[in-house]
């Protein structure tokens, strides 16, 4: 039966966010995942982790200026000691909240900048992140983003992941595949999971189109939790969608797994 864990960044945003977490709790979700957590106090959020009983399992190093637009930049020339210093503070706050792995976003490719400046930028980043993040206990994911949703993504394809994993060479680099974004792709969604299972570290869903909870697309979540089982995935399935409507009333699909 899949684990699910609510992205407390778009659920039950109709609370404040601190209060979020019992409501995760109370709607029968049996972890929580944040995109950015830095705008919290650590004390508070481990609190909240503590009330409950749910445990972080992941969130994401800092993405640059998330507000100006940027999607990461560990792929960005120039922005290097900046990303060192986002994966220091990174690990602070997992190291406060318990969370054990770690999201890098790749970031938009500024049009100026050789596509091959970009991925040893990437690669070089990546290095430095998975052997850090290795010495404190945590593993380094990456994401693949469609490119319809996110034009200029760096990486798009799980396949696109896998090629930046084996330039890197760390075995502490893993891949993040949100089933939304495979979707939006024209991925085989059971194909590409199978292909790189020995890499998926964890799982995020919303459906496809719209991006709201699952039973709003053409996605076939039975389908896909059938094959993540019998690949031998026992991680837990974030549940990354922007409700329909409010958190609370969308959260009927959850009924079939448990």
């Amino acid at each position: 039966m899949p684990r699910f864990a609510a992205n407390l960044s778009l659920l039950f945003t109709e609370v404040p966010l601190q209060d979020r977490f019992a409501a995760a709790h109370a709607a029968g979700f049996t972890a929580v995942e944040m995109q950015f957590p830095y705008a919290e106090a650590k004390a508070v959020l481990a609190a909240r982790l503590t009330e409950t009983g749910l445990p972080l399992v992941l969130h994401n190093l800092p993405p640059g200026d998330w507000a100006a637009g940027e999607r990461g930049i560990a792929a960005l020339p120039g922005r290097e000691a900046e990303f060192r210093e986002g994966v220091a503070r990174a690990i602070d706050y997992a190291g406060a909240l318990g969370c054990r792995q770690l999201n890098c976003l790749a970031g938009l490719a500024p049009p100026e900048v050789e596509p091959a400046r970009l991925r040893a930028t990437l690669t070089e980043n990546l290095a430095y992140a998975a052997e850090a993040l290795g010495r404190a206990g945590i593993r380094l994911l990456i994401e693949p983003i469609n490119d319809r949703d996110m034009p200029g993504f760096v990486l798009n394809r799980l396949s696109d992941a896998a090629a930046v994993i084996e330039a890197v060479g760390s075995d502490n680099l893993f891949i993040q595949a949100d089933l939304y974004h495979m979707a939006r792709m024209g991925e085989d969604l059971a194909g590409s999971l199978e292909a790189h299972r020995a890499r998926i570290a964890h799982v995020q869903i919303a459906d496809s189109p719209g991006r709201h909870e699952p039973g709003t697309g053409r996605i076939d979540f039975s389908a896909a939790f059938t094959v993540l089982d019998r690949l031998g995935y026992a991680g837990f399935i974030g549940c990354e969608y922007l409700p329909a409507s409010d958190t609370e009333a969308g959260l009927g699909w959850m009924a079939a797994y448990r």
